[in-house]
């Protein structure tokens, strides 16, 4: 039995009226949520199933989905709703699924059509609370999960084919008992889930976490806290969410922080019942972090990666320092290359799903130049494949750039080049539409906080915004640089040919 299903099973017996899963139109009770749990799991072992896709939104069924997984000991694939039909073929097809749950039929059906996947529907599920999922069979070949696997989290990374990293529950569950710890956690805490399920970040940080401790964890639905499509926010309905939902703890992606200061900044009120704001997936600029702590927002950046199953530091409330991803949580173990590249122990993952070239030994090479300081917290200065070396020897991680420009209220994305040339060119969109004029003042605020050869001379103003649907964004808020830089290549070219090497092209 895993550490997870323990802990649900003792608070049905010890508090079987506390609220587990608060849905958009109704709860679970620790004990509903055990019976559901159970109920799911004798629906589907008589049916042969050997692996589960969830494709679902942020609802009381994908938890009980993902709960009766685990119960069965069987792999679970969540699918990202981000993901392009190209993505979630390659999902299909790699892992092997044979049963798809949902709670979106409306979406995964003609996904299924349009892929040409065959299938068939069987009676739906449906909980005595009403809580309810799609059961689809899916044709398909042999098992191709390895033993011993309990989910494959698939990464967007950085090509258009996702890679499938394969946890075992035991890694995913310490981290999520690290996590309660460090954090403070409690059974009275409310965590309101905004992040997709199928972020790993979510799914160990907000759903685990929560049932370990006999929280309630807060499954609305994405739209209910503002999210339109794959990259669109409704900033209002975003901010209110919190105060709606009474949430105490929640997990954010630097956008969505931005979002919020953004909010309360304009007079929103302050969300007045959150303790604990994780803020990681990307680099947080330490001016958006200041802003946030000023305005009483009690925010703490973290770091981690999928291959340690998620978080690896974080800042915590009794250890908290600025311009920090925070101390490493307790079962981490951390060692740092000549280079500088941190190397992760405890929890790492198994591999990469078919492909038997990667070997994950003790510790597991991050790709993230960084180091602990004397109170032993960890400083992360670039990505090792980013980092650019001017003309000039100097050494810049750009995301440190990017996310000084991104703060500023007329720069909504960016993506910064440099590598062996005198100055640093970006690639800017435009926030809300922002002037010439007003994105050349941000332009020059951003520079007012960096040092001269990390500053930028020259930006071209993207024909579009980067996102999901043109290969440029990640689905956890990262530019596809390699993709970028090829799109922009000419322009980007003619701003270090140009004689006058100041402004914009």
């Amino acid at each position: 039995m895993s550490r997870v299903l323990d802990a649900v099973i003792g608070h049905a017996a010890k508090s079987p009226s506390a609220v587990a899963l608060q849905g958009g139109s109704g709860s679970l009770t620790y004990k509903q949520l055990w019976h559901a749990v159970c109920e799911l799991v004798g629906r589907l072992s008589g049916d042969g199933v050997r692996s589960v896709a969830i494709l679902a939104d942020n609802t009381p069924a994908c938890a009980v989905a993902d709960l009766a997984c685990v119960a069965m000991g069987i792999p679970c694939v969540p699918v990202p709703l981000f993901f392009s039909p190209d993505q979630v073929r390659h999902l299909l097809d790699a892992s092997g699924v044979n049963t798809l749950l949902t709670d979106m039929p409306e979406r995964a059906l003609p996904l299924l059509d349009a892929l040409e996947v065959p299938y068939h529907r069987t009676p739906d599920w449906i909980h005595e609370t009403g809580t309810g999922l799609q059961v689809i069979d899916i044709e398909d070949g042999m098992p191709r999960i390895p033993r011993g696997v309990a989910k494959v989290t698939f990464t967007s990374g950085t090509t258009g084919e996702p890679k499938g990293v394969c946890l075992g529950q035991q890694a995913m569950e310490q981290v999520a008992a690290s996590l309660a710890k460090v954090s403070g956690a409690k059974s009275a805490d409310r965590h309101l889930s905004v992040l997709p399920y199928a972020t790993l970040l979510e799914n160990v940080g907000g759903l685990y976490a929560s049932m370990l401790t006999g929280a309630t964890c807060c499954l609305p639905g994405l739209a209910d806290v503002g999210a339109r499509g794959a990259t669109g926010l409704d900033v209002q309905r975003f901010a209110a969410a919190f105060d709606r939902h009474e949430a105490s703890t929640c997990i954010l992606i630097p956008q969505m922080l931005l979002a919020l200061v953004s909010a309360v900044g304009q007079g929103m009120p302050r969300p007045g019942t959150l303790r604990f704001i994780a803020v990681g997936g990307a680099p947080v600029s330490p001016y958006l972090l200041r802003q946030a702590t000023q305005m009483g927002l009690p925010v703490y950046e973290g770091y981690g990666l999928s291959e340690a199953a998620s978080v690896v530091a974080v800042n915590r409330p009794d250890a908290t320092k600025p311009g920090t991803v925070g101390r490493p949580l307790p079962h981490v173990r951390l060692r740092f290359a000549e280079d500088g590249e941190i190397e992760v122990a405890g929890s790492l993952f198994s591999g990469y799903l078919h492909d038997a070239d990667t070997e994950v030994g003790e510790f597991w090479p991050t790709g993230d130049i960084g180091h602990l300081d004397d109170e032993g917290f960890l400083h992360l200065t670039g990505r090792k494949k980013h980092i650019f070396i001017t003309s000039f020897g100097r050494n810049v991680a750009p995301e440190w750039v990017e996310r000084e420009l991104t703060v500023t209220k007329a720069v909504a994305q960016a993506v910064v080049f440099g590598e062996a040339r005198p100055f640093n060119a970006a690639v800017l969109v435009p926030r809300g539409g922002a002037d010439a004029e007003a994105v050349a003042a941000a332009v020059r605020e951003a520079n007012a906080r960096l040092p001269d050869y990390a500053q930028v001379r020259r930006w071209i103003v993207a024909d579009a915004p980067f996102s999901l649907e043109n290969g440029q964004w990640t689905g956890t808020g990262r530019p596809r640089r390699t993709v970028i830089g090829k799109a922009y290549a000419k322009r980007i070219e003619a701003i270090y040919t140009e004689e006058n090497a100041d402004g914009v092209l």
